[in-house]
């Protein structure tokens, strides 16, 4: 994962995003991507899901780099809280208690 993960990056220097991009428009891309999600999944086209999930994180990846972190420090930090968190299903979403 390390070694594609440090590809993705590669990629994202070669096509110029770190020079002439913006933190904003990579989140702009990032909604793109999981607005192609919604949809992959609305038509269940299990191809189009996967395609999109693997976009969805190329953006996370390069936003990480963006913001002088990295994809597994955020993951982490998200992990560290959720995994402490209690909570409930409604209407099949987890509910975090207040």
């Amino acid at each position: 994962m390390n070694e594609l993960i440090e590809q993705v990056k590669q990629w994202g220097s070669d096509k110029g995003i770190f020079e002439h991009s913006t933190p904003l428009k990579q989140h702009v891309k990032t909604q793109e991507e999981v607005t192609e999600l919604l949809e992959a999944i609305a038509d269940g086209d299990e191809h189009e899901i996967k395609d999109a999930i693997g976009d969805i994180v190329v953006t996370l990846i390069l936003q990480a780099e963006m913001q002088g972190t990295t994809l597994e420090v955020c993951l982490q930090q998200a992990y560290d809280v959720i995994s402490k968190r209690n909570g409930k299903m409604v209407n099949g979403l987890f509910v975090k208690e207040s």
